[in-house]
């Protein structure tokens, strides 16, 4: 074998392995992808925190109130700028200090006044600058008194409190609703199956029938009545699924993952519903201090009072110092310029014909606005819970009275269904109380998921995780 075929087969199996690798690699990606998450509720709402795209945007903002802060301190800390300016002179200005005695001009014997007279010459023109130059600058600068400065960077940490208070506010409404998303898609499972074993009992019937109008034991009607029933409920479904399909999808959205992912949902109706019943069929206590609502209007009430102190802080002096230092690049025979240069400034704000007065009273106005809202918002939020804890109570009684009536309907139904199969029923009969018992199924889920609503905005109330 040549050293050249034996490069190639060394080629060769190095290709190999790198086309074994890489599927590996990527094997191992699409399976971490496609893996299926398995979320209770709890879990849930805590993967949403994590991966919430609104939920993100919120924490940017506080790193952006942190940044604004900073901002701001920036101001009253050493600034230190360098400038550069070029300058072409077209005409250089000059100076002549006139005519000179020029001692070399006088001769070596007696000197007459005439020789003296004939000695002095007109001096050369002095440029005072020149065609061409650079001048740099260096400035270091220092603020040393000033009111807004300091009230800008207290209010500034407000707005940042604000911004932290708006993110639990963000992250309490998403939990409320991923839950409300997660209590929809249990219903529609559960209601799916139920129709799914009617369907399957409607299937058997309908074969049943069948069979016995082929035998002359029935009449073709009853036949096509079942089939009629059969298909309503399978329209019935179809609508379900669709509905389901629908909601996973704007559960997975808010958890922030894509559509394509896999979910299950781990948790069971029966579990969650004694939860609230354990928590809100007593007497829950509202602590107004914890609602985040009550907290961010306190916030606002205290930047309010920052930005009146603010527009106060305007009739105060300002002071601050500086030092420069210049340099050229091409300096002129006669230079007056000075290199190093150190001075303060002091503004003091004498007149603005009632500008600032107006300001100051604004801010005024819009303290007393906020400490009005404040007021509303405390009885508002008091009002919030009472109505949310009543509709809670109010929800569980119609879910108690609807659980009973699919019971109770259910029953009827399969009662209907065996006398139908042996006679005693008519179709006719049996296609009423199958209605009968889809309005009560209906009326059951729909007031099961009222009371998991009312439970998830209680949770979000009384901040419970």
């Amino acid at each position: 074998m040549t050293l050249k075929n034996r490069s190639g087969i060394v080629w060769m199996k190095k290709l190999l392995l790198i086309f074994f690798l890489t599927g590996i690699i990527h094997g191992g990606i699409g399976q971490a992808n496609n893996e299926k998450l398995r979320l209770s509720i709890s879990e849930a709402q805590a993967y949403a925190l994590r991966n919430n795209r609104t939920v993100k945007s919120s924490i940017i903002n506080i790193d952006l109130a942190g940044k604004k802060i900073w901002e701001n301190l920036a101001l009253g800390l050493p600034q230190i700028n360098v400038d550069a300016n070029y300058l072409h002179q077209f005409v250089v200005p000059e100076i002549s200090i006139g005519p000179y005695l020029d001692i070399d001009a006088l001769p070596d014997g007696p000197i007459t006044r005439t020789d003296i007279e004939n000695a002095y010459k007109d001096s050369p023109p002095i440029a005072l600058g020149v065609s061409d130059n650079t001048t740099i600058d260096f400035t270091l600068s220092q603020l040393i008194f000033n009111g807004q400065y300091f009230a800008g960077l207290k209010a500034a940490k407000v707005v940042k409190q604000v911004s932290e208070k708006a993110l639990v506010k963000t992250e309490d409404q998403t939990k409320e609703s991923v839950a409300g998303a997660y209590y929809l898609v249990l219903v529609l499972q559960e209601n799916i199956r139920v129709l799914k074993e009617t369907q399957m009992s409607l299937d058997q019937m309908y074969n049943e029938m069948v069979r016995m109008n082929q035998q002359g034991l029935n009449e073709e009607t009853d036949v096509d009545q079942v089939n009629i029933n059969r298909s309503n409920i399978t329209t019935l479904l179809t609508s379900m699924e669709s509905r389901k399909e629908t909601s996973l999808k704007l559960f997975k959205y808010l958890l922030g993952v894509g559509f394509e992912k896999s979910v299950e949902l781990t948790d069971n109706l029966e579990g969650i519903i004694e939860q609230g019943n354990l928590r809100y069929l007593s007497s829950p206590e509202f602590q107004l201090q914890k609602s985040v609502d009550y907290q961010m209007v306190g916030i606002q009430e205290n930047l309010s009072e920052m930005m009146l102190k603010l527009e106060k802080s305007t009739y105060l002096p300002s002071v601050s110092a500086f030092y420069r230092h210049q340099e050229q690049t091409n300096q002129p025979s006669f230079n007056f310029a000075v290199k190093d240069v150190v001075g303060a400034t002091l503004h003091l704000p004498i007149l603005s014909s009632g500008m600032r007065s107006a300001k100051i009273s604004q801010a005024k106005f819009d303290l007393e606005k906020i400490r009005l809202n404040k007021q509303d918002t405390e009885q508002g939020l008091i009002m919030e819970f009472e109505t949310a804890r009543n509709d809670y109570q109010s929800a569980y009684s119609n879910f108690t009275v609807n659980r009973e009536s699919m019971a109770l309907s259910k029953k009827v139904y399969d009662r209907t269904i065996i006398k139908y199969r042996e006679g005693v029923s008519s179709s006719f009969e049996l296609s009423q109380i199958q209605n009968q018992f889809l309005s009560a199924e209906t009326n059951y889920y729909n007031s099961l998921l009222s009371l998991l609503n009312a439970k998830a905005k209680l949770d979000r109330i009384l901040r419970i995780n």
